[in-house]
């Protein structure tokens, strides 16, 4: 079904030759108080070979009435299930013709103005017998501006496979060069991300590093300050994940920053069990880090044990029987050390509120039940870290459009 979305003036001609040229199936009319008549006659004549609906603008000057009511008939003409959808601006004011097409840009339709080049003198209108309709493309459709919205929206959703796919199409239209050389940057910095939220961090720099600053430098040059801020946010990550990777295996704060990052972002998502999870691990994470922050050795490598180690927690420390039981371990390898005050005793020291923070996580599909974690659940965990110390706080989010 073919739907003609019209907009009505006093002039009828020019929308006579907009129903014959288009021969639609179905025609919406956007009139106002005073075009209203010419609607009506049009249907008298016409509107037995076609289904109609006529939406009444109230304020033919009002751009955002126009604008609504072309939503409106916008709406109509899918309720009528249309295959295509033309809408033609050439009736009406032009607040009328503004609010058309500013409502239906990027939207998959076609437009069509009635004109020609023999005009009266005296009105400026096209004189009768010479209108020549006239289709006019999408702009927004030329300049990929609805790929770039659902980039947008895909990439502020955190779904980079979405955003992947709209750069992809992007790139399957003709472009110039800067923006070729735009969208495939920006193709690397989100395959990137991809990398960094799969912990494949020395992946995820090296993609980074190669595209990140091409992607800025072409939005620099277009004066893109939203692109910009986004990719000039980005760069100021970066030195936290050199260092992630500067470090290889070892247990350090910037990745169990990393890791609270990333638990923030399935938070986001409503992916409470993933989010509750992943602090369950940074509190192993925040033991490991200390310890190898303050006495040089990974806790759960007895390959960089000291001499001195205490063998008698061997067991506990490679094959404990729970968290708690290896927050216990840490806390007795700290006072072996003759160690006070530390991140790993402070952890076990609240050893009971813990357990009550964990008791949704135990319970979680992802553990040992099958009761969902909900949002709360999550943030009580992850704010009582955060106040225990200010190393347990995630990464800066990545920045949004």
């Amino acid at each position: 079904m073919k739907v003609l979305i019209l907009t009505v003036g006093t002039t009828r001609e020019p929308l006579e030759v907009a129903l014959s040229e288009h021969a639609p199936d179905g025609v919406v009319f956007l009139a106002s108080q005073e075009s209203h008549p010419v609607a009506a006659e049009l249907l008298r004549d016409y509107g037995a070979s076609f289904r109609h609906h006529t939406l009444l603008l109230e304020d033919a000057e009002s751009l955002l009435e126009a604008y609504q009511k072309a939503l409106l008939a916008l709406r109509k003409a899918l309720e009528w299930e249309a295959k295509a959808i033309v809408a033609d601006l050439t009736g009406g004011t032009k607040p009328m013709a503004a609010g058309l097409t500013l409502a239906l840009t990027g939207r998959g339709v076609v437009f069509s103005y009635v004109g020609g080049e023999r005009r009266d003198p005296k009105t400026g209108r096209v004189l009768s017998g010479h209108e020549r309709l006239r289709l006019l493309e999408d702009p927004t459709a030329r300049f990929g501006l609805r790929e770039w919205a659902g980039f947008t929206r895909a990439w502020n959703a955190l779904n980079l496979g979405m955003a992947l796919s709209e750069l992809e199409s992007l790139l399957s239209r003709p472009l110039s060069p800067s923006e070729a050389r735009f969208y495939r940057a920006m193709q690397g910095v989100v395959e990137g991300l991809m990398e960094w939220d799969r912990f494949r961090h020395q992946e995820a720099l090296k993609r980074l590093s190669a595209h990140l600053p091409v992607a800025l430098a072409v939005a620099e040059a277009w004066g893109h300050g939203g692109k910009v801020r986004v990719l000039k946010g980005l760069e100021a990550l970066l030195p936290h994940l050199k260092s992630i990777v500067e470090a290889g295996e070892k247990p350090t704060f910037p990745l169990l920053q990393d890791l609270l990052a990333n638990a923030e972002r399935r938070a986001a998502l409503g992916r409470f069990d993933d989010a509750l999870a992943r602090l369950y691990r940074a509190l192993e994470l925040a033991a490991e880090a200390d310890l190898q922050e303050r006495l040089g050795f990974a806790l759960k490598d007895p390959k960089t044990w000291p001499e001195g180690f205490p063998e008698s927690l061997r067991e506990r420390i490679l094959k404990p029987r729970g968290l708690m039981d290896l927050l216990e371990a840490a806390f007795d390898l700290d006072l072996a050390f003759g160690q006070q005050g530390t991140l790993a005793q402070r952890l076990y020291g609240e050893k009971n509120r813990l357990q009550a923070l964990l008791q949704k996580r135990h319970g979680s599909i992802l553990a040992h039940g099958t009761r969902p974690v909900e949002r709360e659940d999550y943030e009580r965990l992850r704010d009582f870290l955060a106040g225990l110390d200010e190393r347990l706080r995630p990464l800066p989010p990545w920045p949004l459009f």
